[in-house]
């Protein structure tokens, strides 16, 4: 019975339509008798598996495979993608409207993108990204989840395939200076976070903002590659995660927001804080080759003499 109930959260946490109650399952983190380090005991099938997320991904370690090329999205410049924002108790995740898409990259086929949730510590000053790259761990990481076009938003599905989901993930950390409220994108959608300060909660939102906009200045195009897990019980080892070497840069005032707004059940209960899974086992991680960069340079390079020849010729 355990299993089932933890199976069904699994999909509550993936899918936007479906309400669930919040105490379905005995998980947490702020608590020792449900937070991570019990989470292989309440969903020992896959929590306790050999293939989990997050994981540090050592650089120097990651291989180089050429096929990791740049990804095609469908509708993240759309300022009507987001529809709607959600205290979970255990997160804040925006649903997405139906025809967001992500392919290439080395996917196995397109991919719906569901919904987006966040991960953080206390505050700018204490990080809490769930990944972390040679030791070091960002103030926040966003977690962009995706699940096989071919399944039509069947996540029972999804989580029953090796590689059902696509996770991209993306580190916050703070933009240098002194700056507040930026960039506007996050001002705009960190504005609604007053709207859902009790789990359960969740506010319509308006048009206004995309996913380009929350994800301005990040190259794209430069990630690591792994396959793991969800990093929520129940854990299912289901993920292709992509996790992106750029971060966005949000003013320190917009990270703080987070941890000092909502709450995990009522205003009298903990404000939601460190809300994220402790590194688990290293996976095999590849990235992109560096001779695709230096191709490229050497291209521009060429055609650049090409260039100069050509207007020499000329005088």
């Amino acid at each position: 019975m355990k299993c089932l109930v933890v199976a069904v959260l699994a999909v509550c946490a993936l899918v936007p339509s479906v309400r669930c109650a919040s105490d379905a399952i005995a998980w947490c983190y702020h608590l020792p008798t449900c937070n991570d380090t019990t989470w292989p005991i309440i969903a020992p099938k896959y929590c306790n598996g050999t293939r989990q997320s997050p994981i540090n991904i050592v650089s120097a370690s990651a291989t180089a495979n050429s096929n990791l090329t740049a990804f095609t999205f469908v509708n993240y410049s759309s300022t009507s993608a987001l529809i709607k924002m959600e205290n979970t108790g255990k997160t804040v995740k925006v649903a997405l409207a139906s025809g967001i898409r992500v392919s290439g990259g080395d996917l196995p086929e397109a991919y719906d993108s569901l919904q987006f949730h966040l991960h953080w510590g206390n505050g700018a000053s204490v990080p809490g990204s769930e990944h972390t790259v040679d030791g070091k761990r960002y103030p926040m990481e966003l977690h962009i989840v995706n699940s096989k076009s071919s399944y039509n938003g069947n996540t029972t599905q999804a989580i029953a395939d090796s590689d059902g989901l696509a996770a991209l993930g993306f580190f916050i950390e703070v933009m240098s200076g002194n700056e507040t409220g930026q960039p506007a994108s996050w001002k705009t959608l960190t504005s609604y976070l007053s709207n859902i300060t009790n789990g359960g909660e969740s506010v319509s939102m308006a048009p206004g903002i995309s996913l380009d906009d929350l994800l301005a200045g990040v190259d794209r195009t430069s990630y690591y590659r792994y396959r793991g897990s969800l990093t929520t019980p129940a854990c299912n080892e289901a993920v292709v995660w992509t996790v992106f070497k750029e971060s966005i840069k949000v003013s320190k005032d917009l990270i703080d927001l987070f941890s000092t707004t909502v709450h995990v059940s009522n205003s009298s209960s903990p404000l939601m804080v460190n809300v994220f899974r402790n590194i688990q086992p290293a996976q095999p991680v590849t990235t992109q080759t560096e001779r695709a960069t230096s191709s490229a340079s050497r291209t521009c390079y060429s055609l650049g003499l090409m260039a100069m020849s050509y207007v020499l010729g000329r005088h």
